[in-house]
């Protein structure tokens, strides 16, 4: 008899954490290269869940795949850290559990930090070798990504008819990181060859079968659990869980009311728990019919329009100018709110905000954005960098952006913290740019990053960055077009300073639909030329400009006229290709900047006189 043909007529026990036992035990290390090192270590834990009543022990491959391995200098060794774990839980199993090959999920918060092709070839490899020894089925586990989890089915299923356990993992109860209900991803993954469907991870066993109370019993595929042992806690610097098997011998009970035929633990579970949990279904039959709780259905209100047309819309429609002012680096906001008076009055569509640009730290964007709207009449762009904030700070930015009515953002990674002026402080980066453009694109959905409704469709234009000082100017459009499948409206570059490379620029991206602000940042003096041509990468100014900022001298004065007779030349180009121009003040003379926009305003006005 096999895995399948005993699922049909009992409920099966699996094993519980391997981690947390090599944890507590002093442990901090590659778990999976213990499967050479420590043969004996990892095949005790083996055997004490099998003599504590599982039938089902999964082998400790969880990150035995070469994206993980490669963290530790171990992407080498998947052959032999594979081949030992299954030669191991066989050892220890004997004739009495059954021993299936564990694959985790690759992706984490960054999920476009690996592509599915990387995931396929790491994935493909580990299959091989464990299929290779002969597992008795395979387990897929921990896999928020759910688009990851059904590739990764795929192929599977495509290489063997064993049986296939595929364990989704979920932030909040019921629905998935996307935005699915459970039960859908059970159904698909059903259709995609999967024989058990189930949960593991993150959640205990009160969420987990609240989430299984909305899901019926499918038609062919049988339902899996393996919760945590509870919410973890941080105790003296280690992560513990609560030792409730008494706990578990309530939960069992109740996941076996709920259909599930394959019940295990993950995080914080031991072989007690796994005991309780058997010595409470030993004598119990699996059920066969189900009554399913229907989840109220959570209104999700519609975006509200807004009283100006996104930027995105504008600039398809007519030429638009932004205007970058950095927030200021001392307290008092008296000079940034007379410069985004001074530039609205000149007719721009939108003051940027950085984000504290270059590291170092300035007065708090969303809170200057705040005072443009109460104290002028121009509409603020908030940058957001990855850099300063972690997933939870990013959600809760976005919301409060929202709140305060602020919906024009613009999505970066931020430079890393060691150029500023705290190369010691810590650098976030919990998603990359890709990530945070999906995040906001899915706010716009009404969705959080969990899947969880918001209430609300948030309605954010989404602007990404564009760096075109690149030797290979095709790649970089490769990312922007990978960042408009993220949700990307429209673009703004890095500035430029060659009316070549604008021209480089339009050939390059003429084909995509998305509109792009070209940026242009007028130099102030013949010193601030020569530190961005030698000190900012990727940025050199040709030797004609070079020298005609040496031309000025020391006189500061010559120095801004020249800046902007190059800047007028730039915008020339840029005027003829683009409809939008992002204009960069430098060191918060938006004196500059406001010569500038009036500059491309009367241009506006005589094309305009001519056509009449």
């Amino acid at each position: 008899m096999g895995l399948l043909e005993d699922l049909q007529s009992r409920i099966l026990i699996g094993d519980g954490a391997t981690g947390t036992l090599l944890y507590s035990h002093g442990i901090d290390s590659c778990f999976e290269e213990l499967n050479i090192t420590k043969k004996e270590e990892i095949q005790r834990i083996h055997r004490a869940y099998v003599e504590a009543g599982a039938d089902v022990i999964q082998t400790n491959t969880y990150a035995a795949n070469y994206q993980k391995l490669a963290r530790y200098g171990l992407e080498d060794a998947v052959k032999d850290i594979n081949i030992s774990a299954v030669r191991i839980a066989k050892q220890a199993a004997k004739k009495d559990a059954y021993v299936v090959g564990t694959l985790g999920g690759i992706r984490s918060f960054q999920k476009n930090a690996i592509s599915t092709e990387e995931v396929k070839r790491s994935i493909r490899e580990q299959l091989f070798w464990l299929l290779n020894e002969g597992v008795d089925g395979l387990l897929f586990e921990t896999y928020y990504d759910f688009e990851e989890l059904k590739t990764v089915l795929s192929l599977a299923r495509k290489e063997t008819s064993k049986p296939i356990i595929t364990h989704v993992s979920l932030h909040d109860i019921g629905v998935l990181q996307n935005g699915t209900s459970l039960y859908d991803a059970f159904q698909e993954l059903e259709s995609l060859g999967a024989d058990v469907v189930g949960l593991n991870c993150r959640l205990g066993p009160s969420h987990m079968i609240q989430s299984l109370e909305e899901v019926p019993l499918l038609d062919r595929a049988f339902l899996s659990a393996y919760p945590n042992a509870s919410l973890p806690a941080y105790v003296e610097g280690k992560v513990e869980y609560a030792t409730n098997q008494d706990y578990f011998v309530e939960s069992a009970k109740a996941f076996r009311n709920q259909g599930v035929r394959l019940v295990g633990g993950c995080c914080g579970t031991t072989p007690a728990h796994v005991q309780a949990m058997s010595q409470a279904l030993k004598h119990e039959k699996p059920i066969t019919q189900k009554k399913v709780k229907i989840r109220p259905v959570v209104e999700i209100k519609e975006q509200e329009q807004t009283k100006e047309p996104h930027l995105h819309d504008l600039v398809k429609e007519r030429r638009s100018i932004i205007v970058e002012l950095d927030p200021p680096k001392q307290l008092g906001p008296t000079k940034f709110l007379d410069g985004a008076k001074a530039l609205h009055k000149a007719g721009v569509d939108a003051v940027t905000l950085a984000d504290n640009s270059l590291a170092s730290p300035r007065v708090s964007n969303l809170a200057m954005a705040s005072l443009i709207q109460q104290q002028t009449d121009a509409r603020p762009l908030v940058h957001i960098t990855c850099r300063d904030r972690n997933l939870i700070g990013l959600q809760s930015h976005l919301m409060g952006l929202h709140t305060l009515g602020i919906n024009q953002v613009l999505a970066i990674t931020g430079d890393p913290s060691k150029i500023g002026d705290f190369p010691g402080a810590t650098s976030v980066y919990d998603v990359s740019s890709f990530d945070l453009i999906s995040l906001i694109a899915q706010f716009n959905e009404g969705l959080s990053y969990s899947g969880k409704p918001l209430g609300q469709k948030t309605n954010f234009s989404i602007a990404a960055a564009f760096n075109p000082n690149v030797r290979h100017l095709d790649r970089a459009v490769v990312r922007l077009e990978k960042k408009i499948s993220c949700g990307a409206h429209y673009f703004i570059t890095q500035p430029l300073y060659s009316t070549k490379q604008i021209e480089e620029v339009y050939e390059a991206t003429k084909h995509l639909d998305a509109p792009i602000y070209i940026g242009i940042m007028p130099l102030t003096s013949a010193r601030n030329a020569r530190f961005i041509h030698h000190e900012v990468p990727g940025i050199k100014l040709s030797e004609d400009i070079l020298a005609r900022m040496d031309a000025t001298g020391e006189d500061r004065i010559k120095g801004e006229v020249e800046g902007l007779a190059i800047a007028k030349d730039l915008i020339d180009t840029a005027y003829e290709l683009f409809n939008g121009i992002y204009l960069i003040t430098p060191f918060l003379r938006y004196e500059m900047t406001e010569i500038l926009t009036r500059y491309i305003n009367d241009k506006q006005l005589v094309t305009t006189e001519r056509k009449n």
